[in-house]
């Protein structure tokens, strides 16, 4: 006997895995080759909008852990952490694809970006936001508890205080390898001058700490 395959799922799509991907309009949010003043757009726009989607998940896994430390539970925020900063660092192992889009090519293409830039990034914008939820949170548990950021290093390493400090320094860290690899691809394959203003923008991102003091405070992970 045949199977039906026929879906049972509400939605547009032909499958069952069509209408929960929602794949017709997720392919269809690229420009189409009729629209396109350089095929390397969609190079661009595949890049850049699963970056969006991999920021959208780490705001969302961020918000969640803040959640969970204003709650006492350090240990469940911890893991959430890790999935946030994993996707980020996929988020930097995507911009290797700009190694074959090249700088004549992206000036080519450049008319059809207007003034679009990357510091617009809504994702950016929320995963900004939910950090610095995270270091007020984690800051008013340690004063909850009557202790602060200057006795972690001291703490067992198996605290679930100490290993949240260790994912928040984890978490600064590829954002800050992120930043880096950003500047670079900017340089390159946009063709900025070092001193042009989005570039500068950029180096200058580079050495920003979301959670500053626990480098300070000299965490293992900082010291690695």
């Amino acid at each position: 006997m045949k199977r039906d395959h026929s879906p049972v799922l509400p939605g547009d799509g032909a499958t069952d895995y069509a209408r929960y991907m929602r794949t017709d309009t997720l392919l269809d949010l690229q420009r189409s080759p009729e629209e396109m003043i350089h095929r390397d757009e969609l190079l661009f726009q595949v890049v850049h909008q699963s970056t969006e989607l991999w920021l959208k998940l780490a705001a969302a896994e961020l918000t969640e852990a803040v959640a969970r430390v204003h709650a006492g539970k350090l240990a469940a925020a911890t893991p959430l952490l890790a999935r946030a900063t994993l996707g980020v660092r996929l988020v930097t192992d995507q911009l290797e694809m700009f190694r074959y889009l090249s700088p004549a090519d992206f000036q080519a293409m450049q008319p059809a970006l207007g003034k679009g830039s990357g510091a617009e990034s809504p994702g950016w914008r929320r995963v900004q936001a939910a950090s610095r939820q995270l270091g007020r949170a984690f800051t008013d548990h340690l004063a909850a508890r009557g202790t602060t950021l200057a006795a972690l290093p001291g703490a067992d390493p198996t605290e679930p205080v100490h290993l949240l400090a260790e994912a928040m320094t984890e978490w600064d860290e590829r954002v800050s390898l992120w930043r880096a690899r950003h500047y670079q691809v900017a340089l390159r394959v946009g063709g900025h001058a070092a001193d042009g203003t989005e570039a500068t923008m950029l180096a200058k991102l580079i050495g920003h700490r979301f959670f500053p003091e626990l480098g300070q405070a000299g965490t293992k992970s900082a010291r690695r």
